[in-house]
C-alpha cells in the first residue's frame, strides 16, 4: 500500500514509522532485523531503509602513484527493502539518490522495485563524496532530486529510456522527497529552499518528510510556509533522539541545524552515554506529544542502526 493511502486511511490517527540504515559491508542481514524486531509490536505503517552511495579511497601504487578506488560500504537498499517486504510483511520505502547513479542504472532499480511489489519510493539528491566542495552527478546522472521525480513520474505514465519498447507496463510508485524545516544546508535562506521543494511538489511528488528537527516550531513554522506556498501535500515529521554528547556539536555542522539550549543543558549535565541516551528520549517524547496534538499524520523516526531507545519512545507514545 501507498503511503498516502496509509495516511488516508488513518483517519487522523497519527502513524508509527522508522527508518533504517543499511549494515557496513561484512555485515548481515541479521543486523537490521536486530533493529527492527524490538518496533514490530508497534504496527510500523512502513519502513525506510537508505542509500549510502559509494565512498572513493586512494591506495598507493608501488611506483609511488596514488590509485583512485570506488568501494561500495553498505550492500544494496534493493536487495534489503525486499528482505524485510517478505520476512515482515512491512511496506518499504527505498531512497534513490543521484550520486552514483546514471539515469538508466535508476531506470533499471525502479524496474527492480516494481517487479519486487514496491510502490513506495523516496528521492533525495543525496550527498557530496568525501572531499568534493560541490556535489557531482554521474556521466548522464541527475544534478538535482527533481529531475529524479520527473524520471519517476515518466515511468509511471509509461515512458522510459527506451523509446521504442514494446507495451511498456506504467510503473505506479508514490514519490516522497525531503523537506527541510531549518533549510538545506546549501540554499541561501529559507524562502529559496521553499521554493526548490514546491518545484519538486509541482513535479509529482506525493508527500514530504522532513529532515530531523529538536525544535517542534521549526517545524510548525515550515509547514506553515509550505502551505501559504501553495504545497499541499502531507508533510511528515521526522525525529532523531539525541544519543551521545558528540552530537551536540556533529548535528548542527552535519545537517544545519539547531538544538535548543533546553536540550543542551540537559544532555551536558549527563555524565555517561545511558544519561544521555535517556535525556533524547524524555525529550522526543515531548515533541512526539506535541507534534500528535498538532495533528501531525506520521511519526517518522531515524534509528541511525539502533532501536532500542525509539522503542522507549514508541512504548510511550504508540
Amino acid at each position: 500500500m501507498k503511503v498516502t493511502e496509509y495516511i488516508a486511511k488513518s483517519k487522523g490517527k497519527t502513524l508509527f514509522t522508522f527508518e533504517l540504515l543499511p549494515p557496513l559491508k561484512g555485515e548481515n542481514i541479521n543486523s537490521i532485523y536486530q533493529t527492527i524486531e524490538p518496533l514490530i509490536e508497534f504496527n510500523p505503517s512502513f519502513v525506510d531503509v537508505t542509500y549510502h552511495r559509494e565512498e572513493v579511497i586512494f591506495k598507493e601504487r608501488e611506483d609511488g602513484l596514488l590509485e583512485r578506488r570506488t568501494v561500495r560500504k553498505r550492500p544494496g537498499t534493493v536487495g534489503i527493502a525486499a528482505a524485510i517486504k517478505f520476512k515482515y510483511g512491512i511496506d518499504v520505502v527505498p531512497h534513490l539518490i543521484c550520486g552514483g547513479f546514471s539515469q538508466e542504472e535508476t531506470e533499471n532499480a525502479l524496474i527492480d522495485l516494481q517487479f519486487l511489489g514496491i510502490d513506495n519510493i523516496l528521492l533525495i539528491r543525496g550527498d557530496n563524496l568525501r572531499g568534493e566542495k560541490q556535489f557531482k552527478p554521474e556521466p548522464d546522472g541527475h544534478r538535482y532530486a527533481i529531475d529524479l521525480v520527473k524520471q519517476v513520474i515518466k515511468l509511471n505514465k509509461g515512458i522510459f529510456l527506451e523509446e521504442d519498447m514494446l507495451n511498456p507496463v506504467p510503473t505506479n510508485f508514490c514519490i516522497g522527497v525531503s523537506g527541510y524545516p531549518e533549510k538545506h544546508i546549501e540554499s541561501p535562506n529559507l524562502a529559496t529552499d521553499l521554493q526548490y521543494l514546491k518545484a519538486k511538489v509541482d513535479a509529482g511528488a506525493d508527500y514530504i518528510v522532513t529532515q530531523m528537527f529538536f525544535d517542534n516550531s521549526k517545524y510548525f513554522d515550515f509547514v506553515k510556509a509550505c502551505r501559504e506556498t501553495g504545497i499541499t501535500i502531507p508533510i511528515i515529521p521526522g525525529l532523531k533522539p539525541i544519543s551521545l554528547k558528540s552530537q551536540l556539536s556533529t548535528l548542527p555542522r552535519t545537517f544545519s541545524i539547531d538544538i535548543p539550549d533546553e536540550l543542551v543543558k540537559e544532555v551536558e549535565k549527563c555524565t555517561d552515554t545511558q544519561q544521555v541516551r535517556q535525556a533524547g528520549v524524555e525529550w522526543a517524547i515531548q515533541q512526539s506529544r506535541e507534534l500528535i496534538e498538532f495533528g501531525v499524520p506520521v511519526l517518522h523516526f531515524y534509528t541511525m542502526g539502533k532501536s532500542d531507545n525509539i522503542r522507549k519512545i514508541a512504548h510511550e507514545i504508540f
